[in-house]
């Protein structure tokens, strides 16, 4: 449900916000025929602000990845990648793409991208993971993630669900990657650090993006 609402706002932000701070030309295509995007609903401003911190968030993600492959990086790991598109325009043919995901997700976006005929390129690599029956640090092994390489990770919309030990473990993971490797990740923070209408923000998205704070 959430890599979907996610998705949808991508795809919304190709229509409806100008200038483009995303351009993502996969954004449409891979919601399938059933995608609408009303005008009404989208229009509304708190929904162009969510909107934008969705499409901004990407965008600084793959301006961050430019940057570490300009400097040597040539493994890029999604964690938690949902529908990204990222891995199919991707302009960086030597660039090793990773995709991280639970195996239930993964297989649901492979069969919406052979629905909308979207190819899946030959530098990509789907990574099924199930944290209950395996490590990170396993299953990039086991997907073909070399440890000895810089790699650059994209962590998106996954931290304000998880419990601190699992988000300092991919931290350490990280930290221990060759130089040249970085990450980008986002995070929520807890009611007492938010303004009022902050938490009346968060309180609002919650029924569809249930958040905890980094620290609970």
């Amino acid at each position: 449900m959430t890599a979907r609402a996610v998705a949808t706002r991508r795809a919304v932000h190709q229509l409806f916000d100008r200038p483009i701070v995303l351009d993502d030309p996969i954004a449409i295509p891979i919601l399938g025929p059933t995608f609408f995007a009303d005008p009404v609903r989208h229009g509304d401003p708190r929904s162009r602000a969510f909107r934008a911190f969705m499409v901004a968030r990407s965008r600084y993600a793959e301006d961050n990845l430019a940057s570490a492959v300009a400097a040597g990086a040539v493994q890029y790991v999604i964690l938690g990648a949902g529908l990204d598109t990222f891995a199919y325009r991707n302009p960086l043919a030597s660039l090793q793409v990773f995709e991280v995901d639970f195996p239930a997700t993964q297989e649901w976006k492979r069969d919406m991208l052979r629905s909308a005929a979207i190819a899946e390129p030959a530098n990509l690599t789907y990574v099924p993971l199930d944290f209950e029956h395996q490590t990170l640090a396993a299953g990039l092994a086991d997907g073909g993630v070399d440890a000895q390489r810089p790699t650059f990770f994209t962590w998106l919309g996954v931290v304000p669900y998880l419990t601190v030990p699992a988000f300092r473990a991919t931290l350490d993971l990280v930290a221990n990657m060759p130089a040249g490797s970085g990450l980008t990740f986002d995070y929520a923070l807890s009611d007492e650090e938010l303004s009022f209408p902050g938490r009346r923000c968060g309180r609002a998205i919650s029924p569809v993006f249930p958040l905890r704070a980094v620290g609970e």
